[in-house]
Formats: C-alpha cells, structure tokens, sequence
C-alpha cells in the first residue's frame, strides 16, 4: 500500500519561505511523477506543481510559477516543495500526490494527509 506523508508546514509571515517535505512508501518511488496541490477553506483542491519521475520534467500552476521549486531525491524517496516569496493567499493545506505513470499528465491515484501553510498578513 502507497503511503505519502507530508512535512514541513507551519505558519509564516508574507515574504518568508517554507519548504514541504513528501516521503513516499509502497511503490517504486522513482519510477512515477509526483505532485502537489492545495486547498484553502471553502474553496476546491487545485494544482500546485507536478514533477516527473526522474526530475527531468516540471509543470507549475501559474500562481506559482517564479516563486515555487518542485523537486525530488529518488535515493530518499521524497519530494519536495520549495516555497518563496509566500503570500497570504498561499495559505492553505497542502498534499502531495502520485501518479499511476513516469511523466506529467497521467493524473494521480494515491494522496498524503495533508499539511497545513499559513500565510500572515
């Protein structure tokens, strides 16, 4: 069974940085993509970033493009994201998520608990 566990939320002010941890258990980690998306209260999940097996390959959502790094460690088994330059519009709970194939575009089939960022004003 597929087990992702995030890491590394927290609260910070606007301007600050975070970085999200990911540990992936259960399938071959390098050989799938790997993604992040977010829900803030009362609105729906949306993508963040994705990246593919070997690195190679990474897609942002516009709202973070510039401001956000993807990124991934095969020999740990973990994906990360690298927040900058956060706004309060960042807050929200984070998940990671994996996909069924080695590149982008294949959706994802197993989600983490999530990890709330909180973004003050």
């Amino acid at each position: 069974q597929v087990q992702l566990v995030e890491s590394g939320g927290g609260l910070v002010q606007a301007g600050g940085s975070l970085r999200l941890s990911c540990a992936a258990s259960g399938r071959t980690f390098s050989s799938y993509a790997m993604g992040w998306f977010r829900q803030a209260p009362g609105k729906e999940r949306q993508f963040v970033a994705a990246i593919s097996w070997s690195g190679g390959s990474t897609y942002y959502a516009d709202s973070v493009k510039g401001r956000f790094t993807i990124s991934r460690d095969n020999a740990k088994n973990t994906v990360y994201l690298q927040m900058d330059s956060l706004k309060p519009e960042d807050t929200a709970i984070y998940y990671c998520a994996s996909s069924p194939g080695k590149e982008l575009g294949y959706g994802y089939d197993y989600w983490g608990q999530g990890t709330q960022v909180t973004v003050s004003s």
